[in-house]
């Protein structure tokens, strides 16, 4: 059964899978927060710094992202700020560990838990290229966003952002085969390799549509993809 799965940003698209909800966005950009209690104020705040972080890495990406203009959003100091991060980049490495990598681990394992995975991957495929659009279109995926821009500058961004395709593998892989083991899905092929062909796809296909600012970039990708995932299915009864 897919699930719904709570974000700090707007969805792209949404599917309806036996009366359940499921939100989808850009790979990454999605948070699985644990609740806090309202009288921590300290962590409150923290939260918070980590959320606009997130949101301006997004627009802006990492480098270019103001902590000064972070610091007027929230309306806090700059020493409030140093209490939480010592440094950008231990805010940036907060950001990854926190809200994307959570996140996204979270989104994936809803989306491929069902009894039926293949199916339902594409199903989310379909959702996903009938609505890349506005500031989603414009600014991409935040995952891919980063490790395009930071894994060749920093090892902590790098190290972070491979924990997170990895697991995103894994979880392919695994859902791959378990569709194979219930005969669902053609057992004569390597479902790692389909794992990492699914990721290169989609991550490929949004960072071109989002410089080519044209949705149909990505939907032509993605209509491609399921052809050939559909090639994969077995029917059953």
């Amino acid at each position: 059964m897919l699930s719904h799965v709570n974000g700090w940003t707007a969805s792209i698209g949404t599917l309806q899978r036996g009366g359940a909800r499921v939100v989808y966005r850009p790979v990454g950009l999605y948070n699985s927060r644990v609740n806090v209690s309202t009288d921590n104020r300290a962590e409150i705040t923290r939260e918070r710094i980590l959320e606009t972080a997130a949101d301006e890495m997004y627009r802006s990406g990492y480098q270019a992202a103001s902590i000064g203009q972070m610091l007027k959003q929230l309306g806090i100091s700059k020493g409030c700020f140093y209490h939480h991060f010592q440094t950008k980049a231990e805010l940036g490495y907060a950001v990854i560990d926190e809200l994307y990598g959570p996140g996204q681990k979270a989104f994936w394992d809803d989306a491929l838990a069902g009894d039926d995975p293949l199916s339902a991957l594409i199903e989310l495929l379909r959702c996903m290229a009938g609505d890349l659009k506005g500031e989603k279109l414009v600014c991409g995926c935040p995952i891919n966003n980063l490790a395009q821009e930071m894994s060749p500058l920093d090892e902590g961004f790098r190290t972070r952002l491979e924990r997170i395709y990895r697991r995103w593998h894994q979880r392919l892989t695994e859902a791959f085969l378990r569709a194979q083991r219930d005969g669902r899905m053609a057992d004569d092929v390597d479902v790692a390799e389909v794992a990492s062909f699914v990721m290169a796809t989609t991550q490929g296909a949004t960072g071109m549509a989002k410089n080519a600012q044209d949705n149909q970039v990505f939907t032509q990708s993605v209509r491609g993809l399921v052809r050939y995932l559909e090639g994969l299915q077995i029917k059953v009864a």
